[in-house]
């Protein structure tokens, strides 16, 4: 009772659509769900993200679980996720991305999830990492652990995402150290992030994580871009 009088007064709506969400629906709508334009990149060793950093980085596996386009439903997700403190989309995306690697034999092996790092002046201004319910969520499905504490961000950088590709890599400076990487030495390690368009942000991230000694790196991102 409690609960229909608060959908009465303060409607629960779906973050792709803006529909109402019926009882048994959380976050997104179903017919949304079902709209969702997926990879199945773990599918497929030799996937777009694998292409993508061929040459750049040396991943184990690499994954994104969503096809991102403009004007699309997971651009609207993604916005809802990073300016609107809809933190719960990156739970569902990790449990649901999250449920099929767990299958993996390759993603069995991860010992730790890392999320590509706010500098602390976003996060303060932000309240929150858009990014971390994800790969906690991921650290679950995984038996892994979930840190934060090692990879920092340290120039305050604008968004990328709509930026031309061309200006996005020349503008990439090392914006990453690490901190006390000895607790991950000989480590397995997922590098998480929202969006990979064109890697150069995971490339930075990769690069500074592969200075550790013995770890084995691998990727996932709830979206690429087309």
């Amino acid at each position: 009772m409690i609960k229909n009088l608060l959908n009465l007064f303060f409607p629960q709506i779906c973050s792709a659509c803006s529909t109402h969400l019926s009882d048994n629906e959380l976050q997104i709508c179903t017919n949304c769900r079902h709209q969702l334009p997926l990879t199945n990149f773990h599918d497929d060793t030799d996937n777009a993200v694998h292409k993508m950093l061929y040459g750049r980085v040396k991943l184990e596996q690499a994954t994104a679980l969503l096809h991102f386009s403009k004007k699309g439903i997971v651009q609207q997700l993604m916005h809802n996720l990073k300016y609107r403190g809809q933190q719960k989309i990156g739970t569902i995306l990790g449990d649901w991305l999250g449920e099929e690697l767990r299958h993996i034999e390759a993603y069995k092996k991860i010992d730790v999830v890392i999320p590509v790092p706010l500098h602390k002046a976003k996060l303060k201004s932000r309240g929150y990492n858009q990014v971390d319910q994800f790969g906690m969520a991921l650290a679950k499905a995984l038996n892994a652990d979930f840190n934060t504490s090692v990879l920092v961000k340290t120039i305050n950088t604008k968004t990328q995402v709509f930026k031309d590709r061309l200006k996005r890599n020349f503008n990439q400076d090392t914006n990453f150290k690490i901190i006390n990487g000895t607790v991950l030495e000989h480590k397995h390690i997922l590098l998480v992030d929202d969006i990979i368009t064109t890697g150069a942000t995971i490339e930075d991230c990769a690069n500074c994580l592969l200075e550790i000694d013995g770890i084995i790196l691998s990727l996932a991102t709830m979206a690429i871009t087309d």
